[in-house]
């Protein structure tokens, strides 16, 4: 059986999706856009949207009764790979210990022309 997690702390879905789902213990948190719920602004700068983004994925684990913590795989999505650097700096400020296993890829556009979109699998 799944479940819909929404948080109105996040974005709403901008499509036929749910911000997350939780099935078998497990919480699957679509891709986070580094758009800010309450003004609906993206914010400047790379890392700004990366911090922007984590602080959606943790507004939604919030919602589920989790935390960053929990986290077990992230997925980056990078408008260019020159923008690694700046979105890692950002990212190790929000995992301490075991970091979640990771893929970082660069993609030829993000919606609404995001530099980085982040997914992420969390368990219980």
């Amino acid at each position: 059986m799944k479940k819909a997690i929404c948080s109105t702390k996040a974005p709403g879905a901008i499509g036929p999706y749910s911000q997350a789902i939780e099935a078998g213990g497990m919480v699957f948190v679509s891709g986070q856009l580094p758009i800010d719920a309450a003004t609906g602004v993206m914010p400047e700068g790379m890392e700004n949207q990366a911090r922007q983004s984590l602080e959606n994925i943790k507004h939604i684990l919030e919602e589920a009764g989790l935390t960053m913590a929990d986290i077990v795989k992230t997925t980056v999505f990078l408008a260019d790979m020159s923008l690694f650097a700046d979105m890692n700096k950002v990212y190790a400020t929000y995992f301490q210990g075991a970091c979640p296993a990771r893929s970082a890829v660069a993609v030829k556009a993000l919606p609404k022309d995001a530099l980085v979109e982040i997914e992420c699998i969390a368990v219980r």
